[in-house]
């Protein structure tokens, strides 16, 4: 962990409008911000602007999937938006993540790809129904590490793989773990199957936590963006 938060609030909205009045109540208590499908599908590139305008970083979470060369070019133009880190799927493959990964770099921009091992909506019958036999921690470690080899060197994952994956893959590796939710809400109760605590992640080696909507739907959003963070540093690794 650094001196920043490291809470990455979802914002899960439909407009621009809504994203930034969330997002400037809790800037204060958060050390990133997520773009995901619904507020990109809605409103295009204005939403990365909401980081510039909160002096935040980005996470454009379009978890990429396509052919090497339409996904080369979808990094060239989240790097030109000035987006700090994006997301492609692991399972792409290897040719995949090797050309984002080489893209990202040459636009020198210091955009990270993040490569996504298995969603949080999955569990191993889940997987074993798409023809993957292997257990769910298994499966996600096999990904990262090809996709390592391919120069990946971020990695989203639930934190129920977390300190498996910072085992294998070691201090270099930065980890970011959606599903995070308070500690009385730290089950499966949602899409979202593989779920934590900030404390959990966050002892386990998670580097960023993905909050969405225990923060959105609160009473007091800051509020429990700022427990979250403190939970999280307070069980942070040294």
């Amino acid at each position: 962990m650094t001196d920043a938060s490291p809470i990455v609030f979802a914002l899960d909205f439909t407009s621009v409008d809504e994203a930034e009045r969330a997002a400037t109540r809790v800037k204060s208590a958060v050390g990133m911000l997520k773009v995901g499908l619904e507020l990109f599908v809605s409103e295009g590139p204005r939403a990365v602007k909401i980081g510039a305008a909160c002096g935040l970083p980005v996470f454009l979470d379009l978890k990429l999937h396509d052919i090497p060369e339409t996904v080369e070019r979808a990094v060239a133009r989240a790097a030109a938006l000035g987006v700090r880190v994006l997301t492609v799927h692991a399972s792409g493959g290897p040719a995949m993540l090797a050309r984002a990964v080489k893209r990202a770099a040459s636009e020198g921009r210091d955009l990270r790809i993040a490569a996504v091992t298995v969603l949080t909506s999955l569990d191993g019958r889940d997987l074993e129904r798409m023809g993957t036999r292997d257990d769910v921690a298994s499966h996600a470690k096999r990904l990262a590490q090809m996709a390592w080899d391919e120069g990946v060197r971020t990695f989203v994952c639930s934190a129920h793989e977390v300190a498996a994956m910072r085992a294998a893959l070691g201090n270099d590796a930065t980890l970011i773990t959606p599903g995070i939710r308070p500690g009385a809400e730290a089950t499966g109760s949602d899409d979202q199957k593989r779920v934590a605590t900030a404390a959990r992640a966050s002892a386990d080696g998670a580097n960023w936590l993905v909050v969405g909507r225990p923060i959105r739907d609160a009473a007091d959003p800051l509020a429990v963006a700022i427990a979250m963070r403190d939970e999280a540093r307070g069980a942070s690794p040294s």
